[in-house]
């Protein structure tokens, strides 16, 4: 198999809380079949994030990056508190050269945003995105808090308080539920005037399939073409939807901005509370230790991440990906779908995306109207954010 040089990292993710305040039922890092997050700190150490910041500084060096995406996570990120992520903020400004453009955004449930949260972002020039899966008949069927009850009206109210400082706005994100109207889900989260709103699969294998009605209907490619045709035929909207411009841009030879999609090799890095390596986290929903490396930002580089066996998906490109994928007219669109959702048992990761019929629905349904539109078309041919 012909390999490829190692793309080096450019967007780094530090996992500064590992708890949470809600318990969403889909979420791969409390919910999976991988239940690390027992053993991890509870929150992030200076100590870890001062030398996280050092492997990332030297890792920009090495491979002479001009700018780097540093993403606070978790769990529930402002579980770290307020005065302790300044902590860990200004250990990451020290170590990290002020002649490298460093890019900090933070994913939050939104339950905690307060004032002083966002003079704090405002302090450390940190974007905030907001995770929320619609309104709260939608937004309640997975999100719900560790007693059961609503976390909709707390997570609205964060955004809102959010919307008061747009450029701290970095967008909501959104996960599929077939039982939710998309063209409502849609509107709902574009009424907050995001700049950006994504919307995930959710995290799926072989062995453990997404849910459907019918599994011979492309229901999640139906779902999220209804959500293209709601954006495009809404101008007075300025929000862009991540993966359907990426399908755009792939379509037309651009390089995407998402993961999920395309095969240029996935740019991010995960560093945990303990300072441990991972690549895709998101592993976590295929099993138990599959996203673990076995290495930690004390004593490795972020270059012996490269070339880790476990990320060999990363220097194959094409290469690695299913006969039949390989062959397809769609590759260069979907890259054969997104590494966790390819997974099996039997096959491991050489299997099309549990997803492949709803992509191809999807993609093929986007290129139909890029040709009805015309490729000029402002709205439809602007590359991603």
């Amino acid at each position: 198999m012909p390999r490829e040089a190692a793309a080096p990292f450019t967007s780094y993710v530090l996992k500064v809380a590992n708890r949470c305040n809600i318990d969403c039922d889909y979420c791969y890092v409390f919910r999976s079949a991988d239940q690390a997050w027992r053993n991890l700190p509870a929150r992030m150490d200076v100590v870890v994030a001062r030398a996280a910041a050092r492997r990332i500084a030297e890792h920009a060096s090495r491979h002479a990056l001009p700018a780097v995406h540093v993403v606070l996570h978790g769990g529930e990120p402002l579980l770290a508190g307020p005065r302790h992520l300044a902590r860990l903020l200004d250990a990451v400004r020290e170590e990290i050269p002020h002649t490298l453009t460093t890019r900090l955004e933070l994913q939050t449930n939104g339950t905690l945003l307060s004032e002083a949260w966002l003079d704090l972002f405002e302090r450390y020039e940190v974007t905030v995105g907001v995770s929320i899966d619609g309104p709260p008949s939608a937004n309640d069927r997975h999100r719900l808090t560790h007693s059961a009850r609503s976390s909709t009206a707390s997570a609205v109210r964060g955004i809102r308080l959010l919307r008061t400082r747009p450029h701290l706005f970095a967008g909501l994100l959104a996960v599929v539920d077939l039982a939710n109207d998309p063209v409502e889900v849609h509107d709902y989260l574009a009424a907050f005037e995001p700049p950006s709103i994504d919307f995930g699969l959710p995290h799926a294998t072989y062995d453990a399939p997404p849910p459907r009605g019918n599994p011979d209907v492309p229901e999640y490619g139906l779902w999220l073409s209804r959500v293209y045709d709601t954006w495009l035929s809404r101008p007075g909207h300025r929000h862009s939807v991540r993966m359907l411009e990426d399908i755009v841009a792939l379509s037309s030879g651009v390089r995407g901005s998402v993961e999920t999609l395309g095969l240029a090799p996935p740019a991010t890095v995960v560093i945990e509370s303990d300072g441990t390596i991972e690549g895709v986290d998101t592993l976590r929903s295929v099993g138990e230790g599959v996203s673990w490396l076995g290495l930690d930002v004390f004593q490795h580089s972020l270059d012996d991440a490269l070339d880790h066996p476990k990320l060999q998906h990363r220097l194959y490109g094409r290469e690695a990906l299913a006969e039949e994928c390989q062959s397809c007219s769609l590759v260069e669109v979907c890259g054969g779908g997104y590494l966790p959702h390819r997974f099996s048992t039997a096959n491991g990761y050489r299997n099309p995306s549990v997803y492949c019929a709803d992509l191809e629905y999807l993609i093929r349904h986007v290129r139909a109207s890029l040709h009805r539109h015309g490729w000029g078309n402002e709205r439809t041919t602007a590359a991603p954010p």
